[in-house]
């Protein structure tokens, strides 16, 4: 027992010593960080001091003490603990130590009993797993020998399976051979059960089963054509054509007859004078009865077009037949009805050519409709037979329109071809008159070259080469006469409108925007009014309100204005538009001129005042009324230039006469280069006939004012034109004659050049406003035309003055008794031209 306890102890000794060694300083078994360490003495401290459960009193628990530690023992231990320690006395410390290490193996076995238990637990388990581990060991021995006699089973029933499947596809391969062989066969095997039927004499394209039979001969002939390498399939090929081309011929006897047959049954009562119900009845209700009975037989032929030529030939037969039997059964009597319409209307050609128009868009339509009963797609034919048809209106209208003289007819025809007819029939209804809208185009350009060749010999005859009468003449008596009876007029009116007075506008007359761009240096912006009492011009007008006005009736113009005007407006409407700028260039170029005539031919009559007056008037008329044609008056003209080479031809003539001379002889080197390199330029010249017209209105402006001027200050203006040369003279001889010494510069005669000068400006000046007023009737356009004029005439008062104060004494001076600058000014502006 003591050997026992001590070697107990000393094991416990070496533990605790070896315990102690945990965290020396030489060679630690386990050291602790500072931060370890700190914990560790915290939680021993706590453990320690560890209170006791609050439910458990603290005299109750007995605790029994070591030197070590305290340890709280239950009821039964303290007991047992107090007994053994009287049943053993302890006398020395041997035996104090040899109980103290029993009692710590106790309270060591005490403590580690759960850990112990748990660890006999674990073992008793491991023993357990180990006998699963060997079980499963043996039944996964087994699966493995259950896998490998499931492998040799399932690759002895794959291949079984493999061989059946090659076996099936063997099979199925063999099969589709064979049905492959069949229905190759079969395309061929059908040429047989074809032509057997083809040539069974009771066979008709009406038959249900023929339709069906042309469709499989398309297919064999298909079926060939792509697959050339089969044997004899060209042989089979021909066959095939050979009948398909039987089936078209009896499609072709078919629809030939029953065309002919419905010709014939129209051709005996043949009668068709005028376009009317019973002749529409006659000419296509038999047609129209027939048509299901071909239409269905077409549309079966259309849609197999691309398939085999055989079938476009059959279309282009019947398309041929159709229109050959329309054309015996329409021409003869569209014919007749047409030269019925020109006798009707011999002496009408406009409601000849309405009628006979309006007749051939009913034919053409009727036709279209028609020809769509049969057929269901157009063809070139249809309107090339429709072309045939218009041919002959185009036939019967052609020699009349080359013979027709009057402007206004061709005017009219042109409207009528072109408005009603192709702006209006055709553009609603363009895919049925095609034909007619070519044949109705050709009548409406030779309508229009007849128009233009009309037009230029109209131009010249009655514009350029026009006569005047004597009273296109009478002006300004005309205007006088005009004016007097709108006076009586409008004082009748007024009385009239005692009662109601209505507020009246003034005359207004000439528009003054011509002048106004004249003064601004010709602008090329115009005023697009035009008159509003000018009503046969037919073109987009602006609206105005401005009165009548003796100056602006038209029937006042000039005739050559009015009949350039009538023609411009019939032109704008009727020909094209580059035509009709070169037209209209050469028209206003002609006009422009026979005003020039005019002009001067009043000149001689009634003085130059008038004249230029009258010009200024009609080129203004003229210039606003063109001014709404929205065209350019201009065109490009080509010439050549010889100027370079006329030293050249000069040259070249010389030569030729020396050849004549001396036949023998050949031309000079320089001749023949003369003849190579002596060619004429080509050079471009642009002629714009609002420019010529504003260039003249300019002109004639320039001089109406230059010739005013002389006629108000003309002998003041002679006696310093004079004064000025004398004094240029002076200047050049450094002479000191003065100018008051000059025999026509003394005072006394200057004093009658003056008296004359005032005399006139204040006589004549009403006599020019008076007759520009008669004539322009604007007072904005006098005032605009006369202001140049009172410059003129203020400038040469102010030389005047200049000259007396620098020429001549105080004492001349007042013999001279020159109106002052005030006196004049208030001369010209007592007028009504403000």
């Amino acid at each position: 027992m003591s050997d026992t306890l001590q070697s107990k102890m000393q094991t416990s000794k070496l533990l605790r010593e070896k315990l102690t060694l945990w965290d020396a300083k030489n060679d630690p078994k386990a050291q602790l960080s500072d931060k370890q360490k700190d914990s560790f003495m915290e939680l021993t401290t706590h453990s320690t001091n560890r209170p006791l459960p609050i439910e458990l009193p603290l005299d109750d628990v007995p605790v029994f003490r070591t030197r070590h530690t305290s340890v709280n023992l239950g009821p039964g231990e303290e007991e047992e603990l107090v007994k053994q320690l009287e049943e053993e006395k302890i006398t020395n410390s041997q035996q104090f130590f040899t109980w103290f290490s029993e009692v710590e193996d106790q309270i060591q076995s005490q403590e580690g009993y759960p850990q112990r238990k748990m660890v006999g637990e674990l073992q008793t388990c491991r023993c357990e797993c180990d006998h699963v581990i060997d079980e499963v060991t043996q039944a996964l021995n087994h699966l493995e020998t259950l896998k490998v006699k499931y492998v040799q089973v399932a690759t002895k029933t794959n291949a079984l399976h493999e061989d059946c499947e090659n076996l099936l596809e063997e099979q199925t391969k063999l099969v589709n051979i064979a049905e492959n062989i069949n229905s190759k066969l079969s395309y061929f095997n059908e040429l047989e059960r074809i032509s057997s039927k083809l040539g069974v004499p009771t066979l008709t394209v009406t038959n249900e089963s023929f339709v069906p039979m042309l469709s499989r001969l398309d297919e064999c002939i298909a079926y060939l054509e792509r697959n050339p390498q089969y044997k004899e399939s060209s042989n089979y090929l021909a066959k095939f054509h050979q009948c398909l081309s039987r089936a078209t011929t009896l499609i072709k006897l078919h629809v030939m007859n029953i065309l002919q047959n419905a010709t014939q049954q129209v051709l005996p009562k043949k009668d068709f004078p005028a376009p009317s119900d019973d002749a529409f009845t006659l000419f296509y209700g038999k047609f129209r009865t027939n048509a299901p009975r071909i239409k269905s037989l077409m549309e079966q032929v259309e849609c197999r077009l691309e398939k085999s030529p055989e079938y476009q030939q059959l279309l282009t037969d019947c398309h041929q037949c159709y229109f050959q039997q329309r054309m015996a059964l329409l021409s003869p009597s569209v014919s007749g009805a047409v030269m019925d319409l020109a006798k009707k209307h011999v002496r009408d050609h406009c409601a000849l050519v309405r009628s006979g128009c309006a007749f051939m868009v009913h034919v053409c339509e009727d036709e279209h409709q028609l020809f769509f009963n049969f057929f269901s797609k157009p063809t070139s034919l249809l309107d090339s037979t429709l072309e045939a048809l218009c041919t002959s209106l185009y036939d019967v209208l052609r020699p009349l329109i080359i013979h027709i003289n009057h402007l206004e007819t061709l005017a009219e025809l042109c409207s009528i071809l072109k408005i009603e007819m192709l702006e209006e029939h055709v553009q609603n209804n363009p895919s049925q008159l095609a034909a007619f809208e070519t044949v109705c185009s050709q009548m409406l350009e030779d309508v229009q070259e007849r128009f233009v060749y009309r037009t230029l010999i109209y131009i010249r005859q009655e514009i350029l080469n026009y006569n005047p009468a004597q009273g296109d003449l009478a002006y300004p008596e005309k205007l006088q006469m005009m004016q007097q009876i709108a006076a009586s007029v409008k004082r009748e009116q007024e009385e009239k409108r005692e009662m109601s007075p209505v507020s009246s506008q003034s005359s207004d007359g000439i528009n003054i925007d011509g002048l106004t761009s004249i003064e601004n240096g010709i602008s090329d912006k115009t005023d697009a009014r035009m008159d509003p009492n000018v009503t046969f011009i037919n073109v987009p007008l602006e609206s105005t309100n401005m009165p009548l006005s003796p100056a602006d009736l038209h029937g006042m113009w000039y005739p050559t204005v009015r009949r350039t005007l009538v023609c411009l407006s019939k032109l704008y409407r009727c020909i094209d538009r580059n035509t009709f700028q070169g037209l209209s260039q050469e028209t206003l170029s002609m006009c422009i001129q026979s005003l020039v005539n005019a002009s001067e031919s009043i000149a001689k009559n009634k003085g130059a005042m008038d004249a230029q007056l009258f010009l200024i008037k009609h080129l203004l008329i003229l210039r606003e009324q063109i001014a709404p044609f929205q065209v350019e008056f201009a065109i490009k003209e080509m010439t050549l230039d010889f100027s370079k080479i006329r030293g050249k031809l000069l040259r070249f003539v010389g030569a030729a006469v020396d050849l004549l001379k001396a036949r023998t002889k050949l031309f000079a080197l320089e001749h023949q280069q003369c003849l190579v390199t002596g060619t004429p330029q080509v050079t471009e010249t642009f002629l714009d006939s609002k420019k010529e017209v504003d260039n003249q209105l300019k002109r004639t402006c320039e001089d109406f004012i230059h010739y005013i001027s002389d006629y108000l200050v003309g002998p003041l203006q002679d006696f310093l034109n004079k004064a000025s040369v004398v004094l240029h003279m002076m200047e050049e001889d450094n002479s000191n004659v003065s100018l008051r010494s000059q025999p026509f510069a003394t005072a006394e005669k200057l004093h009658d050049v003056i008296a004359e000068t005032y005399k006139n400006l204040k006589n004549r000046k009403p006599i020019v406003q008076k007759s520009m007023a008669l004539y322009l009737s604007n007072k904005d356009t006098e005032y605009i035309l006369f202001k140049p004029v009172k410059c003129n005439v203020q400038q040469s008062f102010q030389q005047l003055h200049i000259l007396l104060s620098e020429h001549y004494t105080e004492e001349d001076q007042q013999i001279i008794a020159a109106p002052t600058l005030e006196q004049i000014n208030l001369l010209l502006a007592s007028s009504s031209c403000k």
